[in-house]
């Protein structure tokens, strides 16, 4: 097996586990405010999609992200997920934020979509392209 058959394989199994765990989880749940510093469901699960897009679609493969190209004001929330970071609204955001659930899973199908494309136009070769991460404090990884 090809090592970009592996990866699209392994992101195909997470995903799968993601919507798995999504499948049977109520509104009431999803939105629920558990005490503490914990956020609610809904919001992490559209952080998760989000971030996924952001980085292949946007950092990996150089585009605009989904949710802010075809996707921009589907995604199941107005507004998407904001950065996490010092100083970022993330907290304040994941507890007001209400997603839409059957949208977000809409977009998160997208952004699978979007994702094995991606790994299915490379080769093995095109994992061995270096990533400039210093800015973030990751160094130069490579793409595999």
């Amino acid at each position: 097996m090809s090592k970009v058959a592996f990866l699209r394989e392994q992101l195909r199994t997470a995903h799968e586990f993601l919507e798995g765990t999504m499948q049977d989880v109520s509104e009431e749940q999803a939105h629920w405010a558990p005490p503490g510093a914990a956020s609610p469901i809904a919001a992490h699960y559209l952080h998760v999609v989000a971030g996924e897009d952001g980085l292949v679609t946007g950092m990996l493969k150089g585009g605009a992200p989904l949710f802010a190209s075809a996707w921009a004001g589907k995604v199941g929330a107005d507004p998407p997920p904001p950065q996490m970071g010092p100083g970022s609204p993330w907290d304040v955001w994941a507890r007001q934020v209400r997603v839409d659930l059957p949208a977000a899973r809409q977009y998160a199908a997208a952004v699978y979509q979007a994702t094995d494309d991606y790994l299915a136009s490379l080769d093995d070769a095109g994992l061995d392209r270096e990533l400039d991460l210093s800015e973030m404090g990751l160094g130069k990884p490579t793409l595999g």
